[in-house]
C-alpha cells in the first residue's frame, strides 16, 4: 500500500521550473509568430469597415441629390447660413458621428466640450488617427467629430459664394453627379479635415498628416492610414481603396490635370516624392 502511494505521488508531481521554463519560452515563440499575422488581419478588418461606411454613404449622398434636383449641397459659404454636408446630409446619417469616421481614426483633437483629448496632434496639426472636431456650426444639431472629408469641388455654390476663390474659378465646381467620367471624381474620402480643393499642383505632405491649413490641399487626404491606400467614394457613388499617389490622378474639379507633374504621365518618379511616400506604388 505505501509503495503503491509513494508510485502515486511520483506520478502526479508538478513541473519542474527548467519545465515551465521552457512552456514559457514555447508560448512566447508562438505569440510572436501569431502576432504580426494577427495586426495584419486586425489592420485589414479596418480597410474593409472603412470601405462599407463610404458604401453606405454613396447612399446619404444619392439620396440627396434625389431630393435635391441632381445637385449637390452649396457649401459653407452658403447663404443665409452654412450648408456644409455634415449638416445637409444629417437627416440621412441620422447625426451618428460613428459614420462620420475612419475606424482608424476615431478620437477627436477635443471632446464635446472643448476639453484637450490627448489624441495625436493638435488643432493646428491634426494627427493621422485621429479626427476633426468635436465643431458645431450653432445650426447642427450637435457637435460632431468626424476623419472624412468632402472633396469641395463637387458642390453647388451660390453665385458669388463660391469657396476658395483663390484656388479656382466657378467653372471649376462640379455641382452634381451627372457627369461623364464620373467615377473618376472623388467625392468623399478619408480626410484630415471636414473638406480639400485640391490641385494638380498640390505637392505632396512632408510627412503623413502635415497639411492641415490652406497650402497644398491634396495634403489633406493623403494620410497613411490603410498602409499607402485610402478609402474613397467616387462620384459614381462606388467606393474602393485608392493609392496615396494614384490622388493626383483623379479628376478632382473641372479643370484639373490628371497628368500633372506628381504622375507617371508628368514626368514624376519615385525619387521625386517625400521618403515616408517612395516605396508606394506610381501612378
Amino acid at each position: 500500500m505505501q509503495r503503491s502511494l509513494i508510485m502515486y505521488k511520483r506520478k502526479t508531481r508538478g513541473f519542474t521550473l527548467i519545465e515551465l521554463l521552457v512552456v514559457i519560452a514555447i508560448i512566447a515563440l508562438l505569440m510572436s509568430i501569431l502576432m504580426p499575422a494577427l495586426q495584419r488581419v486586425k489592420k485589414q478588418a479596418k480597410s474593409v469597415a472603412c470601405l462599407s461606411k463610404l458604401k453606405q454613404w454613396s447612399l446619404f449622398f444619392s439620396m440627396y441629390t434625389e431630393d435635391n434636383n441632381s445637385r449637390f449641397m452649396a457649401g459653407f459659404r452658403a447663404q443665409p447660413q452654412a450648408n456644409r454636408w455634415v449638416y445637409a446630409l444629417g437627416d440621412y446619417y441620422k447625426w451618428d458621428d460613428e459614420f462620420t469616421c475612419c475606424p482608424n481614426a476615431t478620437k477627436p483633437w477635443v471632446d464635446e466640450y472643448g476639453v484637450d483629448s490627448g489624441a495625436e496632434g493638435s488643432s493646428l496639426g491634426v494627427g493621422v488617427t485621429m479626427a476633426w472636431g468635436y465643431m458645431n456650426q450653432g445650426h447642427w444639431q450637435k457637435p460632431m467629430k468626424g476623419s472624412y472629408g468632402i472633396n469641395g469641388w463637387v458642390v453647388d455654390p451660390q453665385a458669388g459664394r463660391e469657396p476658395h476663390p483663390e484656388r479656382g474659378t466657378p467653372d471649376y465646381f462640379w455641382r452634381g453627379p451627372s457627369v461623364a467620367g464620373a467615377g473618376y471624381v472623388p467625392l468623399f474620402l478619408e480626410a484630415q479635415r471636414y473638406n480639400g480643393v485640391p490641385l494638380h499642383t498640390d505637392r505632396p505632405p512632408s510627412y503623413s498628416g502635415e497639411q492641415w491649413n490652406d497650402d497644398a490641399q491634396m495634403g489633406r487626404f493623403c494620410l497613411n492610414r490603410h498602409d499607402g491606400f485610402a478609402g474613397c467614394l467616387l462620384m459614381d457613388f462606388s467606393a474602393r481603396k485608392v493609392g496615396l499617389k494614384e490622388l493626383w490622378t483623379l479628376k478632382w474639379h473641372r479643370q484639373y490635370e490628371q497628368a500633372g507633374p506628381w504622375t507617371i504621365g508628368g514626368g514624376a518618379q519615385s525619387t521625386d516624392w517625400p521618403e515616408w511616400m517612395s516605396k508606394f506604388k506610381d501612378y
